[in-house]
């Protein structure tokens, strides 16, 4: 990734330190409705409200300023820090005990420490700061199904319990909750509310809101991704005033920290109007910024509440220091980059490698009002990569599914189409220790040892390692190796056409929704052809790609997953038999 940036704000650059210390321990459940099999290495990070690829395990930043609309430009005091975006706040002077929890070992930041360590405390307060946004959006609620809520509704004006550090795999600090509590049976835990902390209608928070804003979000008036994603939490109990207990299903060793992420919000949002219908309604909560102003579709300004109730928090201290963040629109990335090169918004993340490579030039770089730089990051990188419907029969075999694989030539494409940018993937949890690096041992040969009949002897014996063309390996050799493994999967080439004992022909139907990989797919299909394999590829809209996705419509998808440097409850939504 790359950044861009004026040298006022090099200066005052802060990056973040990662400290990824759990080990991984449980075993990789295999999913029957995928088998990934092109680990490609375009990796995905959420950024604000957007997923964006990675080109490698190094973030693409781009920032534009410009004088005439960030005035604190002109005596070199702009800081950005997009570790944490935008989130800058004024530091403050009163000390605070801070509860904290780590899952699994202890916190890193002690209950009187001052601020995290990658803010700075002392940053410069003021200015003006416009930021993109893609596509559109025509909704003020991001909590439900319905609409497209605008970038930067969640991270500025809504807050939660906990607020977790970016420096430590999962550990949680007391924001709007002061004091918590896990039970020792590990079937409930109970925050205790800030008694300081205010709405921005200046209504104090309760445990009455928290448990309207748990019971809101389990409503089938909210997205249901939160019903499944709070699915073990049986109930929350409003205790008193400032006390409030959620209930577990069952012992879950993350369930008390995920909780602690619930997002409040107060019942005055809503009013005496259902929660669905608020989609037009400016927000009603804690966080630092109020909605000021809104065109659908177009922009949308963020301004600093003056009375922002956690200021001189810990947790806050060093963040949300801009007066007001705007969000301008624009259809799409190629857009947007010519409006960013012409100065109408301040920062760029780039998620292409050809845009990259090629389109970020010109004056403005040359001169150096815009600086383009490479940052390099330890967070997970996820994998992306294609995969197959595995409730196609054709792709019931194993063999063929190897045999696609090693159709693929990465190292060709690496250097041709992305620019020698990319790293591949090896793993779910590429970039960070939790990728496997050799054979099982140890802990995880124990867990694996019971299921050992259901899993590839290979799995025992060699590290698993995606193919490659590097000498002495070539796409001659693997594509010999493919033939190989569908001749003994029942399909032989026959007239230059790969067809079965029953002479049904092998076709590849590549469903797309984003453009650009069409060009990726071209050279994988002309190998496919050496083997007698028939490729079709087409990108489709959104709608009709979703409506063929749910319904099992393709015979390959592009698909991504990210990943946690503390896996959990993800995992069994991911890749589990029953979520498929």
């Amino acid at each position: 990734m790359a950044l861009a940036i004026p040298q006022a704000i090099e200066r005052l650059l802060a990056t973040p330190k990662i400290n990824a210390r759990l080990p991984l321990k449980n075993p990789i459940v295999h999913a029957p409705l995928f088998c990934f099999i092109l680990i490609t290495g375009l990796h995905w990070v959420a950024a604000s409200s957007q997923y964006c690829k990675l080109d490698s395990p190094v973030f693409s930043w781009i920032i534009h300023t410009n004088a005439t609309r960030l005035s604190m430009l002109r005596s070199q005091q702009l800081l950005i820090l997009f570790v944490s975006l935008v989130f800058l706040l004024p530091a403050g002077t009163r000390a605070f005990a801070v509860p904290a929890m780590g899952m699994g070992y202890e916190p890193k930041y002690p209950p009187d420490f001052t601020h995290f360590d990658y803010v700075n405390p002392d940053a410069p307060r003021g200015g003006d700061v416009t930021m993109v946004g893609l596509g559109t959006f025509d909704s003020l609620n991001p909590y439900l199904l319905k609409g497209i809520s605008a970038d930067g509704l969640g991270a500025l004006v809504f807050e939660r319990l906990l607020e977790k550090s970016l420096d430590e795999p999962f550990s949680e600090y007391g924001l709007l909750a002061d004091d918590f509590y896990l039970a020792e049976d590990q079937l409930s835990v109970t925050f205790h509310i800030n008694p300081l902390a205010r709405f921005s209608n200046g209504e104090p928070v309760t445990a009455e809101d928290v448990k309207y804003s748990f019971d809101t979000l389990m409503s089938k008036q909210a997205h249901p991704q939160y019903r499944v994603y709070y699915a073990d939490v049986e109930s929350a109990e409003v205790l008193d005033r400032l006390t409030v207990r959620f209930n577990f299903k069952q012992p879950n060793r993350e369930l008390h920290l995920i909780i602690g992420e619930i997002p409040i919000f107060s019942r005055a949002w809503a009013g005496d109007q259902p929660f669905d219908k608020t989609d037009d309604t400016k927000p009603v909560s804690s966080g630092p910024y109020v909605v000021d102003s809104y065109n659908r579709g177009k922009n949308i300004r963020y301004v600093k509440n003056p009375d922002y109730w956690a200021r001189d928090l810990p947790v806050r201290k060093g963040m949300f220091n801009y007066d007001s963040i705007t969000y301008k629109y624009y259809k799409d990335s190629t857009i947007a980059l010519e409006a960013f090169k012409a100065g109408e918004f301040d920062f760029f993340f780039e998620n292409y490698s050809k845009r990259w490579a090629r389109s970020h030039v010109g004056p403005h770089y040359d001169s150096g009002e815009i600086i383009k730089r490479e940052l390099t990051h330890s967070n997970n990188a996820g994998m992306q990569g294609f995969a197959f419907n595995t409730r196609r029969e054709k792709f019931s075999d194993v063999r063929v599914r190897k045999a696609l694989t090693l159709a693929f030539d990465f190292e060709w494409a690496n250097s041709r189409l992305f620019y020698n940018q990319y790293v591949r993937a090896g793993s779910y949890f590429s970039n960070s220790e939790l990728a496997a690096s050799c054979v099982p041992q140890g802990e995880e040969l124990a867990l694996l040892e019971p299921f050992r009949q259901q899993l590839p002897a290979e799995l025992f014996t060699r590290p698993r390692t995606p193919p490659t063309t590097v000498p002495p390996d070539s796409l001659r050799k693997n594509l010999i190796r493919a033939r190989d493994l569908l001749r003994d999967a029942g399909w032989t080439i026959q007239d230059g056409v790969l067809k079965n004992k029953q002479g049904k022909t092998f076709t590849l139907d590549v469903l797309l929704v984003q453009k650009g990989f069409d060009r990726i797919i071209a050279p994988y299909a002309h190998n496919l052809e050496k083997l007698g394999i028939t490729t079709n590829y087409r990108t489709v809209d959104s709608s009709l790609y979703k409506r063929r996705l749910d319904n099992f419509d393709f015979d390959m998808v592009v698909t991504s997953f990210p990943s946690s440097v503390s896996p959990g409850n993800e995992l069994m939504n991911m890749f589990s038999s029953a979520s498929a």
